[in-house]
């Protein structure tokens, strides 16, 4: 007898679970969202903002990478700050299709009270494909798929040896399958709203309506009903992140809970478990933000030019490699003469530090 997924099965989408296991799970996260949310407000207007632009920054970048995809995050940054309105050092511009991502996460997750329609989706999957092409390929953007290259399967491996890991629903079941997740998508509450998050992100994932980009907008959907449940716009932690970490694990329980039972306990344990670890890691971007607000208090009275503002808060937000002087030249845009002052400036106002090592390698840290 052949696999049958649970979109195969006769009580489609009749999804169950064990109520008292999962109501421990969902109390301690409960308590765990409710302490985030507390000490963020706890802090200045400025702080929260940059708090906001790290975290929606992140949530970009890792939806991105889980699959496959590494964006810039410069560019990342500065598409999230000129969207919200922000006003920020070292903005740039960002390719069209950073925007659209960009434009995709931040219509999920500050529009979070608007209903989820079908013309909303085809919005969304239009914003992350601008070019009409998935790499090299020519795909259908902002509709349905309709299967005209074949079933829609999840695969992995050379052509001739590949595995299928799960087969979405036909394409000619698509339009009523859409309406039936939509219809409860909009509906009266039955279920606690984190439970929701995690059955939206599945139901919509198990359905895999569109030929590409079905991970990043269900993941943006799950981010959507999160700010429904805090009823709040303002991301101070990033569940794109945390599953980018636990990408394996990630893919495997989504298999195995497509080809299992409608009992869905399994998954919303892991996803509940792995929101709990993504408010806890939440203190990494807030201990970046807080040393960033740190930083600019202790130096308000230093006499920086724009240049060394730039390339220090590239330094705050935490970059990448070592800082060298020919980088410096680069990310300032201007000549090695200039970003050796530059630098000798700040390493006179104990501001940097040279690493070990020197010669022409030498590279610069923050003190």
């Amino acid at each position: 007898m052949s696999q049958k997924y649970i979109h195969e099965l006769k009580d489609w989408p009749g999804f169950t679970w064990d109520n008292d296991f999962i109501a421990l799970k969902l109390e301690l996260v409960r308590l765990n969202q409710g302490r985030l949310i507390g000490k963020m407000e706890k802090l200045g207007f400025k702080t929260r903002e940059e708090a906001l632009l790290q975290t929606l920054t992140e949530d970009v970048l890792k939806s991105s990478e889980i699959e496959g995809e590494v964006l810039d995050r410069t560019q990342v940054r500065s598409s999230v700050a000129r969207q919200l309105g922000m006003d920020v050092v070292g903005m740039v511009k960002s390719e069209r299709s950073i925007e659209g991502i960009v434009e995709l996460m931040l219509d999920a997750t500050q529009k979070y009270k608007a209903p989820l329609t079908s013309e909303r989706l085809h919005a969304w999957h239009a914003a992350l494909f601008p070019t009409g092409r998935s790499g090299m390929t020519k795909i259908s953007v902002g509709k349905w798929r309709d299967d005209s290259n074949g079933p829609m399967q999840v695969v992995s491996g050379p052509i001739g040896k590949s595995k299928i890991h799960y087969q979405a629903p036909g394409a000619e079941i698509l339009q009523k399958e859409m309406r039936r997740f939509l219809t409860w998508a909009n509906g009266k509450k039955k279920e606690d709203s984190l439970l929701r998050a995690g059955i939206a992100h599945l139901w919509f994932i198990t359905v895999h309506p569109f030929e590409d980009g079905n991970g990043r907008i269900a993941r943006a959907i799950a981010d959507m009903f999160l700010a429904r449940s805090e009823d709040s716009s303002r991301r101070f932690y990033s569940m794109s992140a945390q599953i980018s970490v636990e990408r394996k694990d990630y893919y495997n329980i989504l298999e195995s809970t497509q080809k299992n039972s409608l009992d869905i306990t399994r998954w919303l344990d892991w996803f509940l478990s792995c929101l709990d670890r993504a408010l806890a890691n939440s203190e990494t971007i807030l201990g970046t933000v807080l040393r960033k607000a740190t930083f600019w208090e202790d130096h308000i009275n230093t006499n920086l030019n724009n240049r060394q503002r730039k390339v220090i808060n590239r330094l705050l937000d935490g970059f990448e490699g070592k800082l060298t002087s020919s980088k410096w030249a680069s990310l300032a845009k201007c000549s090695q003469d200039t970003a050796s002052r530059d630098i000798d400036e700040l390493l006179k106002n104990k501001i940097l530090k040279k690493n070990p090592g020197g010669g022409r390698n030498t590279s610069y840290s923050l003190l």
